[in-house]
């Protein structure tokens, strides 16, 4: 079934895995471009309107790392699966923080990659804020929903995807404590029993960002052993 208002851009050097991928993807009804390098994908970035990235992140000239990093600065939030050869939990890190969505290391089961694809366009759709509000304020702060652009102290931000998807999820249920694998899970799309410290560090840089002294934070509390809650009116 051919899902003509859904367009993939696979970047892929390697022949005989592109060529595989670009096949299941196409079966699956994904109108799917293939590139060979970041140089390329770039381009194809600047001039198409693409739904998600398959991006290898070993390629020549410019990596997936870099491709990552050049259309974050940009605030191009478009979803991206990065793929490697190199599996190891600093990897996947250091691909997380460099703004990839999700992250699979080769060799990868097929059903799997393709279930991370829909899981990654299905997120991407998924927008818990409140109805009708363009805008959200506790403290001094606030943040504008529609340009993801936040107000502060300490002055304007501009506001990340996965930061705006970890505030959404903090608004949508103020006052309720979100467990570690829940925020992981919904936020990164990561197992919830993965160990990381991704998750500390997005907190640690929330409280930078809105609390007046993030070391004694009034807002991003930490409940002990059981995750974190949002407060919009400390008392």
């Amino acid at each position: 079934m051919m899902k003509p208002d859904i367009a993939l851009l696979l970047v892929e050097d390697e022949p005989h895995i592109a060529q595989g991928l670009l096949f299941n993807l196409e079966e699956e009804g994904y109108r799917v471009t293939h590139v060979e390098s970041g140089e390329q994908a770039l381009e194809q970035l600047e001039k198409n309107p693409f739904n998600l990235v398959i991006l290898d992140l070993a390629l020549p000239g410019i990596d997936g790392l870099e491709v990552c990093d050049r259309l974050r600065e940009q605030e191009n939030h478009i979803p991206i699966l990065m793929l490697t050869a190199r599996g190891t939990e600093q990897d996947r890190i250091t691909g997380l923080s460099k703004g990839a969505d999700d992250y699979l290391a080769k060799p990868f089961n097929l059903k799997e990659f393709l279930l991370r694809v829909a899981g990654l366009l299905r997120r991407a759709n998924w927008q818990p804020t409140l109805p009708q509000k363009t805008r959200y304020v506790f403290g001094s702060n606030q943040i504008n929903l529609e340009t993801d652009q936040a107000i502060t102290a300490h002055g304007t931000i501009q506001l990340t995807e996965l930061e705006m998807k970890m505030l959404r999820l903090f608004f949508d249920q103020e006052g309720k404590v979100l467990s570690r694998g829940e925020l992981l899970k919904q936020v990164w799309g990561m197992s919830p029993k993965t160990e990381t410290r991704t998750l500390d560090n997005f907190i640690v840089r929330l409280r930078k960002y809105f609390e007046v002294d993030p070391t004694k934070p009034r807002y991003f509390l930490t409940v002990r052993g059981r995750g974190y809650r949002f407060i919009k009116k400390p008392d």
